[in-house]
């Protein structure tokens, strides 16, 4: 019985991976290229994300900043808005929590910068506030979501949409990208 459900879970990744392969390798690339681009011009990256997709922010700027496959390498200006906990508690306590992310790119986005959004549902308030405002400022916006990208479709220069309903296909999935856009922007700097 158990053995079944983890073998139809394994079989439902592997699907929706295969589906993102005839849907996304365009949308990836571009972002790739956007990325590298940055890098290039001495602009840093930017995350932001709740939950398990805060997590996944996290994550991937560590992989930036500290190296996936060299840690002798320059590291690549990358920022989780996720990790200041200080700010994060006092500006949701004393203002709002939609504007959590957006007020740290008010401070800390440039020109040039890349936000890259993380929304499962597409509906995170403080994630599409956050990307219009790094629009404003002129940043380059990269989001990952789901099939239907909820509300924050359009609203970024790329959207990477992974073709599914399922939170944790799509969470897997997200992971999965965050880390190929990652070694594939390694692999620029190397």
């Amino acid at each position: 019985m158990i053995q079944g459900s983890i073998k139809k879970q394994v079989e439902e990744s592997i699907t929706t991976k295969k589906l993102l392969i005839e849907s996304g390798l365009n949308d990836i690339e571009e972002a790739a290229v956007l990325l590298i681009d940055a890098i290039n011009a001495s602009k840093k990256i930017l995350w932001c994300g709740n939950g398990g997709s805060a997590a996944d922010a996290q994550h991937l700027a560590t992989e930036l900043m500290g190296g996936m496959s060299d840690h002798d390498r320059k590291p690549i200006p990358s920022i989780a808005l996720t990790t200041d906990s200080s700010f994060i508690t006092a500006w949701a306590n004393d203002t709002d929590f939609n504007s959590i992310f957006s007020r740290q790119i008010q401070g800390i986005g440039d020109a040039g910068d890349v936000l890259i959004g993380i929304s499962t549902s597409g509906n995170s308030e403080n994630v599409i506030n956050a990307i219009r405002q790094a629009n404003f400022k002129k940043l380059k916006t990269i989001t990952l979501t789901g099939k239907t990208a909820g509300r924050i479709d359009g609203l970024a220069d790329i959207t990477i949409k992974v073709p599914s309903d399922n939170t944790q296909r799509i969470q897997e999935c997200h992971i999965m990208i965050g880390q190929i856009l990652c070694s594939l922007v390694e692999e620029s700097v190397l």
